[in-house]
């Protein structure tokens, strides 16, 4: 059983402009992730003929807030138009609102009763948005001991909770398993578990976020699991190149992420 494998455009090949980014992606045969997609030529992205597999599903407001979940939702709506341009399968949302680096805009280090409703309700309404549109929103976990302190709701046992909860096939997780590895561990045993609740998958190595085969997590064992499972949807390598800038540093963090899921 083969995956689709997908490579995120904002963390390699960084000499390139974005278009050469995606058309070097594409000339290799993945497909491509996205970030946010404001401000960018979504025109020329699209002439690419690259099949892009997710994007930012969101650009303001925090899911878990009742103040500022209605932005959520409107930022969303706002950027269907251009998923629905690119093909975009997948809208990423966070649990709570994220700044510059990824850090939480209103650091919050206790999750409450109200959180957990809120992000149900919000991701009901995502689903109804998606349902219409024919997009997915994909809850993406998070680890708050390095990259995102103060994010509520964000390990993969919280999103997996909200997600299965909601139960509607058009709101999924975006099982980031490098974020797992730092916050929870125990891989193989947590994409069995979520396997039914999950849109797509995103890897990286720890420590460093770099390409598979460079850090702790057997990836290749992780690959078992998943085709045991039944899995063959995508993967996307969210990860920089161990071996530094240029371009022959990230076709080589290519290839090994080609080399763990299919090799």
């Amino acid at each position: 059983m083969s995956f689709r494998l997908a490579v995120c455009a904002e963390m390699v090949y960084g000499e390139l402009d974005l278009i050469e980014r995606v058309r070097r992606i594409h000339g290799q045969g993945f497909e491509v992730e996205l970030w946010d997609t404001r401000g960018r030529d979504i025109s020329a992205l699209a002439a690419t003929g690259a099949r892009f597999s997710s994007m930012s599903g969101y650009f303001g407001g925090s899911l878990i807030d009742p103040e500022s979940a209605d932005e959520v939702v409107a930022s969303a709506e706002k950027l269907i138009p251009t998923a629905l341009e690119l093909g975009v399968e997948r809208m990423v949302v966070h649990p709570a609102e994220l700044g510059e680096g990824g850090r939480a805009v209103r650091p919050t280090y206790r999750s409450t009763g109200q959180m957990w409703l809120t992000g149900l309700r919000t991701l009901e309404r995502l689903s109804v948005l998606g349902e219409k549109h024919g997009v997915t929103f994909a809850l993406e976990n998070l680890n708050t001991i390095l990259d995102h302190p103060g994010i509520p709701l964000a390990r993969a046992k919280d999103t997996l909770t909200l997600v299965s909860a909601v139960d509607h096939p058009h709101v999924k997780m975006m099982l980031d398993l490098y974020h797992a590895q730092i916050g929870e561990g125990n891989l193989i045993e947590l994409v069995r578990a979520a396997l039914p609740w999950t849109g797509e998958i995103q890897v990286a190595d720890v420590p460093g976020r770099f390409e598979p085969g460079t850090g702790e997590i057997n990836y290749r064992a992780v690959a078992a699991a998943l085709r045991e499972a039944g899995y063959s949807g995508v993967i996307g390598l969210e990860a920089g190149a161990a071996g530094g800038p240029g371009l022959a540093a990230a076709d080589a963090a290519l290839a090994a992420f080609r080399a763990a899921f299919e090799g």
